[in-house]
C-alpha cells in the first residue's frame, strides 16, 4: 500500500510540475493537485524553530531546491522573514477535495486503497478525512517481534510544546541531512515531503507559501511557527500526532530525534522494564515494570539539538516522545493554543504532568502505579477536557493508561518500515510539490476547514506575460 500511495503522490507531483512549466498561457506557476489525507505535523522541545532558506526563482530551471547558506538551528522564531520555502493546495482537509484539472484520485481519499482493508469502496474515514485506525487492518508482525537479543538500547523522554515541527520546514541546503531532499519533486516526495502543520484551531494549513513577491522576484516562505512572535496567528503541531494505541501491546507515536536524525524514518521500540537513571538504590518503579514487553512504533517528525546521543549503557541514545502533557519545553505554543490563563499548572516545563505528580504533595517519587495514573489523568482532564481538541485529551490519557506513566523508560530499538497510519498523518496535504502559488498569509487563525487559499499569477524567468510589447526577463508575480 505504501508503494501504491507514494506512486499516486508522485504522479500528482509530476502533474503539478507539468502544469507549472507548460501552461498554455504565459507559463504562470499554477497550483499543484490537492492531495488530502496523506499527512502530519510536529513540534519541538528545547530545540529550534528553524529559519527557512530563500528559494529565489530568477532562473528558468525547474529545480527549486533551496540554495541559501545554512542558518543556525536555534531560533525559536521560525524562518527568517527573508527566507523561503514552497507548497501547494486548496483546503486539503476535505476528504473529497480534488484538483479540478486532475483526472486521478486523491491519495489518501476514499478512492485510495488502504492496507488490510477488504473493501473495494475504500476505507472508512474519520472526522478529519483520514482513514480510521481500524481500516488499516492487522499490523505487521515485525512491529511486535522480540528484538531484545540483537537490538541496541535507548531511552525516552517526553514533551508536547505544540510548535511547528522541524520537519515541517523545507531543507535549508544540501548540508541539511535531516529533512526531505528538494533536488526534485520525485526526491522530495520519496522522503515524505514536509510534515503537516495546523493553525490554532487544529486545521491543517500549508507548510510553505509564496513569500514577499514582486513583479521581478518570487520565492517561498515557510509558514511561521506559533512558538515565535506570531503566537495564535502562527502554526502548530497538528493534534492528531498524539500517540494512539493499536491494541494493548502496540501503539504508534511521533518523536524528536537527535540532531542527525532523519525526518520520516520509523523505529520499533520494545520496552524492557527499566529506566535511564536506575542504579542499585534506585531500581525500576512499578510504572516501568508495567510497561515491560509493550511495543511502540515511532516516526521522527522533529529534531532536537538537546536530544542526546548514545552512551556505553544505552548506545542507541534518546528519543523525545511527543505526548500531550509531557512538558511544554523551552518555547511553548501549547499554552497559546489551549489558553487556560496565566496561572494554569502545565506541570514541569521538562517532564510535564508526571513530574508534577512526582512531587511529595502528590504521589512522591515512590508512588504507586495507580496514584501516578490517576494524578496524570486528573491533570489531563483539567488541561484538555474542555479544550475542544479531543486528540490532546486522548494522547494525554494514553500516557497514563497504555504507557503506564513510565518516567524515562528504556527500550530495545530497530528501524522498520513506517506504518501507513504514521505516513498519512505526517505528510503535508498542501505541499505535495516544490512549486505553488499560494499567497503569503500573516494570520492563519482565521483559516477554516474548507477555505480556499488566495493565489497569485506567477511566472519563471523569461516567461512573464508581455506588457505593451515588452517581456519582463525576471521571474515574478502579478502583484500591484
Amino acid at each position: 500500500m505504501k508503494k501504491v500511495l507514494l506512486s499516486s503522490v508522485l504522479a500528482a507531483g509530476a502533474c503539478a510540475m507539468f502544469n507549472a512549466c507548460s501552461d498554455d498561457s504565459p507559463s504562470p506557476l499554477t497550483p499543484p493537485p490537492l492531495n488530502p489525507p496523506v499527512a502530519a505535523s510536529s513540534s519541538s522541545v528545547a530545540w529550534e524553530e528553524q529559519s527557512s532558506s530563500s528559494v529565489g526563482l530568477n532562473s528558468s530551471s525547474s529545480n527549486l531546491a533551496s540554495s541559501s547558506a545554512d542558518i543556525p538551528l536555534s531560533s525559536a522564531d521560525g524562518p527568517l522573514s527573508s527566507a523561503t520555502s514552497s507548497s501547494a493546495a486548496v483546503g486539503p482537509n476535505s476528504s473529497t477535495a480534488v484538483n479540478p484539472t486532475s483526472s486521478g484520485t486523491v491519495p489518501g481519499s476514499s478512492a485510495d486503497v488502504v492496507p488490510g482493508s477488504s473493501s473495494s469502496k475504500g476505507p472508512e474515514l474519520d472526522a478529519s478525512g483520514f482513514p480510521t485506525l481500524e481500516s488499516y487492518g492487522k499490523p505487521p508482525a515485525a512491529y511486535t517481534k522480540d528484538i531484545s537479543a540483537t537490538a541496541k538500547r535507548g531511552w525516552n523522554t517526553r514533551y508536547w510544546d505544540a510548535c511547528k515541527p522541524h520537519c515541517s520546514w523545507l531543507r535549508e541546503s544540501a548540508n541539511d541531512i535531516t529533512r526531505a531532499d528538494t533536488s526534485s519533486n520525485e526526491a522530495y516526495l520519496a522522503e515524505l515531503a514536509t510534515a503537516r502543520n495546523c493553525n490554532v484551531h487544529d486545521v491543517e494549513v500549508p507548510t510553505f507559501t509564496l513569500g514577499d513577491v514582486t513583479k521581478s522576484w518570487f520565492g517561498y516562505n515557510g509558514t511561521r511557527s506559533a512558538c515565535g512572535k506570531e503566537k495564535e496567528k502562527g502554526v502548530f503541531t497538528c493534534t492528531d500526532m498524539a500517540p494512539i494505541a493499536v491494541n494493548d501491546t502496540l501503539s504508534y507515536a511521533y518523536v524528536a530525534g537527535t540532531a542527525d536524525s532523519k525526518c520520516g524514518k520509523c523505529y520499533h521500540l520494545q520496552y524492557d522494564g527499566h529506566f535511564k537513571d536506575e542504579f542499585e538504590n534506585n531500581p525500576p518503579k512499578a510504572t516501568h515494570k508495567a510497561l515491560k514487553g509493550k511495543h511502540l512504533v515511532v516516526m521522527a517528525s522533529n529534531i532536537g539539538n538537546d536530544v542526546a546521543g548514545g552512551n556505553a549503557n544505552l548506545p542507541a541514545g534518546q528519543f523525545d516522545l511527543m505526548v500531550p502533557g509531557g512538558g511544554v519545553g523551552a518555547f511553548d505554543a501549547l499554552s497559546t493554543q489551549v489558553n487556560k490563563g496565566a496561572g494554569f499548572n502545565w506541570g514541569a516545563g521538562f517532564g510535564g504532568f508526571l513530574t508534577e505528580c512526582q512531587k511529595n504533595t502528590n504521589c512522591g517519587t515512590e508512588g504507586s502505579l495507580e496514584c501516578y495514573q490517576t494524578c496524570v489523568k486528573d491533570m489531563c482532564d483539567a488541561a484538555f477536557g474542555d479544550a475542544g481538541l479531543p486528540n490532546l485529551l486522548r494522547g494525554c490519557h494514553w500516557f497514563a493508561d497504555w504507557y503506564m506513566a513510565a518516567d524515562n523508560p528504556t527500550y530495545y530499538i530497530e528501524e522498520v518500515e513506517c506504518p501507513q497510519y504514521l505516513i498519512d498523518h505526517y505528510m503535508t496535504r498542501f505541499n505535495t510539490s516544490l512549486e505553488n502559488n499560494y499567497k503569503k498569509v500573516d494570520d492563519w487563525s482565521t483559516f477554516k476547514e474548507g477555505d480556499v487559499l488566495d493565489t497569485l499569477h506567477c511566472w519563471k524567468a523569461g516567461e512573464a506575460p508581455p506588457e505593451e510589447g515588452w517581456v519582463n526577463p525576471s521571474a515574478g508575480c502579478d502583484v500591484k
